[in-house]
């Protein structure tokens, strides 16, 4: 139990990556999404979020190391 919080903390870094893959994936080359105006606001919205979150999970995986 006690390799729990990093655990989580190494997944929601993961999943950061892979909605900043799949937002830049859009933006270039229209997949998965429809890459239309209106998603490409949503996918540097995207951006900056998984920015976010990966630097609040990289911060807080210092912290537990």
């Amino acid at each position: 139990m006690k390799d729990l919080p990093k655990k989580v903390v190494i997944g929601s870094m993961v999943v950061a990556g892979l909605v900043a893959l799949a937002a830049i994936t859009d933006m270039v080359m229209g997949i998965p999404f429809s890459g239309s105006e209106h998603t490409f606001m949503m996918d540097i919205l995207f951006l900056i979020c998984s920015a976010i979150v990966g630097y609040l999970s990289w911060d807080a995986f210092k912290d537990l190391a």
